[in-house]
């Protein structure tokens, strides 16, 4: 059994339409996913999830409040991994998600409600979820 963290986010900015949130994929598998990676030595996770969140989405971001921790398994060549990613919120400062990284095929602004239907893991709309709740808080 091997140990391995990420960080990454939900980017969201308001649209004419209400709140809107970046979602990635990729054509092969069809996943639908939120922005994150694995620390670089000495990096902090807020580090890393600016880092990730930027390179994988093209866009410049301002790192907000921690929304969570999701917490799972996975196996990969006969090695199990327990597997913790730290989520932070983001608001989108300048960029173009058409300047994204080659990690995934389509990076796309989407409203919030369309991106709950489209991510791939119930543990990625869960924290899509809690972001909203932290940006409605915000808003009132």
């Amino acid at each position: 059994m091997e140990t391995a963290v990420s960080a990454g986010g939900v980017v969201y900015r308001n649209g004419e339409d209400g709140i809107e949130v970046v979602i990635c994929g990729r054509l092969g598998d069809g996943v639908w996913g939120l922005p994150k990676g694995t620390p670089h030595d000495g990096e902090s996770l807020e580090e890393t999830a600016v880092r990730e969140v930027s390179e994988e989405t093209g866009l410049e971001v301002l790192i907000g409040e921690k929304i969570g921790v999701v917490e799972y398994w996975f196996a990969r060549t006969r090695v199990r991994y327990h597997k913790w990613v730290h989520h932070y919120l983001f608001q989108a400062t300048g960029g173009d998600t058409d300047s994204h990284d080659l990690e995934y095929d389509r990076v796309e602004w989407r409203p919030i409600e369309n991106a709950l239907k489209t991510l791939t893991f119930k543990n990625e709309s869960d924290m899509v979820e809690k972001a909203r709740e932290m940006i409605e808080t915000v808003r009132e």
